[in-house]
C-alpha cells in the first residue's frame, strides 16, 4: 500500500524542535526527507541532553524519525553546487534559522525560486514581520507572548508554562497544514510559494478562547471562572474549563502527585453524578438541580465531587463515571503514558531499535490514514546517507573522496 506523500521529496535544514517535529510528520505521511546537516556536528540536539555518552540524545531521536541525513558544508563552493542541485530536484525545503540567515548563505527567496519554479519554501520563524521581527524566540517565549503564560495557573500564582510544547511541536503542525496547502496548490498553478508561519502566530491560534473571554469580559464578569475578582484581563483559573461545561481536576486515592481526576458536570450528568456521589437528595434539589444555580457554587460543587473521589483510585473513579456517562479523565503521568497498553496497541506509543542506544520508546504518527499506514523507522546517524543520496545527484565515488577531503561533507 502506498504512502500519501509518496514521491515528494523535502530537504529538511531544520534544528532542534519546531523544525524536525513538522518534516517529521512529513516522513511520517511518505516523503523522502532528506536533513541537510553540518559536517562533524549536525543538528545540535543530537548533543543536548544526552543519557549515554557519545550516542545521539532522545532529544534528537524523538524529532527525526523516517530521514536520511546528510552532511554539507555550506560555505564552501562544491558546498554550494551539491545545494544548488538538491534544491532543484526537491518539492519542498523547510528551514527555522533566525531571520535572514539563509539569505546570508546567498539563497533568498527569489533565487531559490529561480532555481526551482515548483519550489514550496517554508519557514518557521519567532515572530512576523514587525516591531517583534529580529528577537529570539524559544518554546516558552512563544507561549509568553502568545497568550498561553498569562491564562495558565492560579489565580494568586505567577504566570505559569505549560508542559505540552505549543510553541515549538505546535508551529510545527501548524506549518505541515501550510506545506501540504501549498503543496495542493501547485497542482493547479504548477508554481510553487513562499510559506511561513510564526511561533507566536500558532500559539495564539491555540490561545482563541482567552481572546473569546477578553471580548466578553468587556460586558461582565466570566460565570464559567472560579475567580472572585475580574479586572480588565482574563485571568488565571487553575483547572477550570472556562467553557460551557465546568470541570475540575479532583483529588483521588493514594492521594500521589497524580492522583487525581479530571470531572466535567453537564446538564445531563448531575443526577446520576449526585446519586453516585451520595448526595441524591441534590439531584432534584432546586439550590443544585440546573447548571444556572450550580454556577455560583462550582467550588462546593466539586467540593462534594472530591469527598467521594478521595475513597477510590483515579481508575475506579474512571470505571464508574463512564458507566453513567459522565465525562472524566485521569490524570496520567509520563510513567503511565509510556508504559499504556492500549497507548501501545494503537501505535501512539511505540518502541523503535536504534543500532547506538538499543530500542527506546517515542510517540508514533497522531495522524491516522486508512490508506497510508506509518511505520516508523528510527533516526539517521549523522551523513549516514551522504554516498545515497549523492549518488543520486549524479557524483561518483571519485567525487565522494573528493568532497571527504576537502570538508564539502
Amino acid at each position: 500500500m502506498g504512502k500519501a506523500l509518496e514521491g515528494v521529496r523535502v530537504l529538511d535544514m531544520t534544528h532542534v524542535q519546531s523544525g524536525p517535529s513538522s518534516t517529521q510528520l512529513l516522513a511520517w505521511l511518505g516523503a523522502d526527507v532528506i536533513k541537510l546537516e553540518t559536517p562533524g556536528r549536525g543538528d545540535i540536539t543530537r548533543g543536548q541532553l544526552r543519557d549515554l555518552p557519545g550516542v545521539d540524545s532522545l532529544y534528537f531521536t524523538m524529532l527525526n524519525a523516517n530521514k536520511r541525513s546528510i552532511t554539507l558544508n555550506m560555505k564552501s563552493e562544491e558546498g554550494k553546487e551539491i545545494f544548488e542541485k538538491l534544491v532543484s530536484g526537491v518539492d519542498v525545503l523547510v528551514e527555522n534559522f533566525g531571520p535572514g540567515v539563509v539569505d546570508r548563505f546567498g539563497y533568498p527567496w527569489e533565487k531559490l525560486a529561480s532555481l526551482n519554479p515548483r519550489l514550496v519554501y517554508a519557514s518557521i520563524k519567532g515572530f512576523g514581520p514587525g516591531r517583534y521581527a529580529d528577537f529570539k524566540a524559544y518554546e516558552v517565549v512563544a507561549q509568553a507572548m502568545g497568550g498561553a503564560m498569562s491564562t495558565t495557573g492560579f489565580e494568586d500564582g505567577p504566570p505559569t508554562a505549560t508542559g505540552a510544547q505549543i510553541g515549538d511541536s505546535g508551529t510545527g503542525i501548524h506549518l505541515v497544514a501550510a506545506i501540504l496547502a501549498a503543496l495542493y496548490q501547485r497542482t493547479s498553478t504548477g508554481r510553487g510559494q513562499r510559506v511561513q508561519v510564526a511561533m507566536q502566530d500558532a500559539v495564539l491560534n491555540l490561545c482563541r478562547v482567552k481572546l473569546r473571554d477578553q471580548q466578553r469580559l468587556t460586558h461582565g464578569p466570566l460565570g464559567e471562572y472560579p475567580n472572585e475578582h475580574f479586572g480588565d484581563e482574563v485571568p488565571r483559573s487553575g483547572n477550570a474549563s472556562g467553557g460551557g461545561q465546568p470541570g475540575w481536576a479532583v483529588k483521588c486515592a493514594p492521594g500521589g502527585p497524580n492522583d487525581y481526576i479530571y470531572v466535567i458536570v453537564q446538564p445531563p450528568g448531575w443526577a446520576p453524578l449526585a446519586r453516585l456521589i451520595g448526595k441524591g437528595e441534590l439531584a432534584d434539589d432546586p439550590a443544585w438541580a440546573t447548571p444556572e444555580v450550580r454556577l455560583s457554587k462550582l467550588d462546593k460543587m466539586f467540593a462534594l465531587v472530591e469527598e467521594w473521589t478521595e475513597k477510590h483510585t483515579k481508575w475506579e473513579v474512571m470505571e464508574q463515571l463512564n458507566a453513567h456517562n459522565i465525562p472524566c479523565g485521569p490524570i496520567l503521568s509520563t510513567k503511565e503514558l509510556i508504559e499504556d497498553e492500549t497507548l501501545a496497541e494503537l501505535g501512539s506509543v511505540v518502541e523503535v531499535p536504534h543500532p547506538e542506544r538499543g530500542a527506546f520508546k517515542t510517540v508514533g504518527c497522531p495522524l491516522k490514514l486508512s490508506d497510508s499506514p506509518v511505520e516508523i523507522e528510527r533516526s539517521p546517524l549523522l551523513g549516514e546517507h551522504n554516498d545515497e543520496v549523492l549518488a543520486e545527484l549524479g557524483y561518483g565515488e571519485a567525487d565522494l573522496e573528493k568532497f571527504r577531503a576537502a570538508g564539502v561533507i
